[in-house]
C-alpha cells in the first residue's frame, strides 16, 4: 500500500511514543487517535525533499518472516536449554547421591578391616607359646 503522504507536498508529520497510539474498532482503516494529545510532536515538511526519500529508499529492506516458526524454534531452542538444565542438576543429584552412599558406608563399615582373622589369631592367648612373657623382660 503505498503512502500518499510520501508524494505531497505542504504535510504536517506527528511523532508519538506508540503507547500514545489510541485504535477503536469503530475507527477506520489506518485511522488512529492519541491517548494524551500533549506527548505528541508535528513537524511541518513544506516541500518534498526527493534526496532524503531517496537515500531512504535505498537502504529500505522489507522483511516477511515466518513469526509461527520463529517462534517454535525459539521455544524448542528454550524448552532445549530447559532439559539440559534438568539432566545437568539431576546428574550433579546423582552425584551427590553416590557420595552420600559412599560416607554412609563408610562410617557402617569403618572398623572392619581393624580386626581380620590374621589379626585375631595373633592376638589371641591361646595360640601363644608359653615363652612369650621372655619378650617383655
Amino acid at each position: 500500500m503505498p503512502f500518499k503522504g510520501n508524494k505531497k507536498d505542504n504535510v504536517a508529520i506527528i511523532y508519538t511514543p506508540w503507547p500514545n497510539l489510541l485504535k477503536n474498532a469503530s475507527m477506520a482503516t489506518g485511522q488512529v487517535s492519541f491517548h494524551d494529545p500533549k506527548l505528541t510532536k508535528k513537524i511541518h515538511v513544506p516541500a518534498r525533499q526527493n534526496a532524503i526519500v531517496n537515500r531512504l529508499n535505498k537502504t529500505k529492506v522489507e522483511k516477511y518472516p515466518d513469526l509461527q516458526a520463529e517462534r517454535e524454534e525459539s521455544l524448542r531452542l528454550k524448552r532445549q536449554a530447559e532439559r539440559k538444565i534438568r539432566e545437568e542438576k539431576k546428574a550433579q543429584e546423582k552425584i551427590e547421591k553416590q557420595e552420600r552412599e559412599q560416607l554412609r558406608y563408610q562410617k557402617e563399615h569403618a572398623y572392619d578391616t581393624m580386626m581380620t582373622e590374621d589379626q585375631i589369631a595373633m592376638s589371641s592367648n591361646a595360640d601363644r607359646d608359653s615363652n612369650f612373657e621372655d619378650d617383655f623382660m
